[in-house]
């Protein structure tokens, strides 16, 4: 049922949620899965504070427009007493400018926090992959221009 996401135990449920609630395009569910004090950092928006501006500005941009969206089976999960981090690479299909699907790589991380026993996360920060080229890091001085 849309909008109702089930009870997490652990960070690892946590994730597996949050990855079926971006599948879903579940907004409603995915506001549970935060704190409404949370701050974000996405690929659409800069910096986002508050969870009525992170699901505005960041998912209802993003999610509608990708599939598939999934965590790599190596993201690593730690958990503390009430504090978790979540670190990983993900992968999502896209449309690309030429109607074909195109695989979009990128970096996550979530910081959790229990609250009255539910996890939350608290911040969460999604980046494209880096690339090494000029156009986004510029030359090295000295370095000739490239054609």
């Amino acid at each position: 049922m849309p909008g109702m996401a089930p009870s997490v135990a652990t960070p690892q449920d946590w994730l597996r949620t949050f990855e079926a609630v971006v599948r879903a395009r579940d907004f409603v569910a995915g506001r549970e899965l935060f704190a409404t004090d949370a701050m974000a950092f996405g690929t659409w928006a800069r910096a986002v504070a508050g969870l009525d501006n992170i699901v505005r500005e960041q998912w209802q941009n993003v999610w509608p427009r990708i599939r598939d969206f999934h965590f790599e089976p190596d993201a690593r999960v730690h958990s503390a007493g009430d504090s978790a981090w979540i670190a990983g690479g993900w992968l999502t299909e896209v449309t690309g400018p030429d109607g074909r699907p195109v695989t979009r790589p990128g970096r996550g991380t979530f910081v959790l926090e229990r609250r009255a026993g539910k996890w939350v996360a608290v911040h969460s920060h999604f980046s494209l992959l880096p690339s090494q080229s000029d156009t986004a890091h510029g030359r090295l001085p000295g370095d000739p221009a490239r054609p």
